[in-house]
């Protein structure tokens, strides 16, 4: 379970750097993070990570697939995090 969480934190904490790296290289009509690459690191457990930086930093708002896709994978971890841990019989260790 440790390591779940360590895992989390770390994903989640690259997403949203990524995501402040791509505001910050747009501004400058740079090489940009590619929307797959965010899209697989939300899948990967990093949705809030995403989430914050699209709220916090004004990033991907006005995409469609950003607003619904992220919330979106958020929402099906969450179910299936508890899924998981009633299968477990309610127990996380």
């Amino acid at each position: 379970m440790q390591y779940l969480i360590l895992w989390l934190v770390i994903i989640n904490i690259v997403t949203f750097a990524l995501c402040a790296i791509d505001k910050k290289r747009a501004r400058e009509h740079r090489w940009r993070v590619r929307e797959r690459t965010l899209f697989l690191l939300a899948a990967a457990g990093g949705s809030m990570g995403l989430i914050l930086g699209m709220n916090l930093l004004h990033h991907k708002t006005k995409h469609n697939s950003f607003t619904w896709g992220a919330p979106l994978i958020l929402l099906l971890q969450l179910i299936a995090a508890a899924l998981i841990y009633q299968k477990m019989g309610g127990s996380v260790l």
